[in-house]
């Protein structure tokens, strides 16, 4: 395996397709996540979209690599260990911090590569150059902690068992610094369609909030709200997918 093939590798984790894939579809998971949120995405687009969910460093298999504590840094990594998978055309779903990340994942291979995404699929997430900074990674633990809670998911329920906590703590805290300090410098927009995606009872974004992402899509803009909260995706992920594929085509 080349160098940039053990690249990929370490950074996605891909569930390989029945036939040669005419689509691939990287997924960016929120603060916190993980590549195994979208574990149960493999297949559910048809035999020939590969789904390819991202491992951040810091947590799972990559539990003893630092964490990335910048979007400029990490959208530069992810964009890189994207260049061995550009032999076929790429779309992105990235869900709260990894839409932001998706975006400029985005930018980068545009503007460095040349490669325009078939779609940038955007969920729970403030347009890129209208996000509200935030200090939750500044807090101590018990404040960290209560901010999940309010935000629900999966990863709230691993906050139970203070083992774990310990273990799954420094990496969430690390996702708050990169989500909460980060904000575009200006409304750089895409060339590809932008779909924004948002739960109706989202505590942390509106359905104006999202329709601001229209600013970076030249390529066209649409708009769907899903019943739910910030992990709207979680228990409508039937609906969310069926959405999804009907735009991957």
């Amino acid at each position: 395996m080349t160098v940039a093939g053990s690249t990929a590798a370490r950074w996605f984790r891909r569930h390989a397709t029945a036939v040669e894939p005419r689509l691939r579809l990287v997924c960016l998971p929120h603060a916190g996540g993980a590549a195994t949120f979208f574990h149960t995405w493999g297949g559910a687009f048809g035999d020939d979209v590969e789904v390819v969910a991202t491992r951040y460093p810091g947590r799972q298999d990559r539990i003893a690599e630092p964490c990335v504590d910048t979007m400029e840094e990490l959208a530069d990594a992810v964009s890189e260990a994207l260049l061995p998978l550009l032999d076929t055309p790429l779309a992105l779903f990235g869900h709260s911090m990894g839409a932001s990340l998706a975006y400029e994942v985005a930018l980068r291979l545009e503007s460095r590569h040349g490669v325009r995404l078939a779609g940038l699929y955007v969920s729970g997430r403030e347009a890129p150059h209208r996000v509200t900074p935030k200090d939750v990674h500044l807090r101590d633990d018990a404040a960290l902690v209560a901010e999940v809670r309010r935000l629900g998911g999966a990863d709230a329920a691993l906050l139970d068992d203070p083992d774990l906590r310990e273990l799954v703590l420094p990496a969430i805290r690390s996702d708050f610094r990169v989500a909460g300090t980060y904000r575009a410098s200006s409304a750089t927009p895409v060339g590809c369609p932008v779909v924004g995606y948002l739960g109706d009872d989202d505590p942390n974004v509106t359905v104006s909030d999202m329709a601001l992402w229209s600013e970076v899509a030249t390529g066209g803009f649409a708009l769907r709200v899903i019943p739910g909260g910030h992990f709207y995706l979680v228990p409508e992920q039937a609906a969310l997918i069926e959405d999804l594929a009907g735009r991957l085509g």
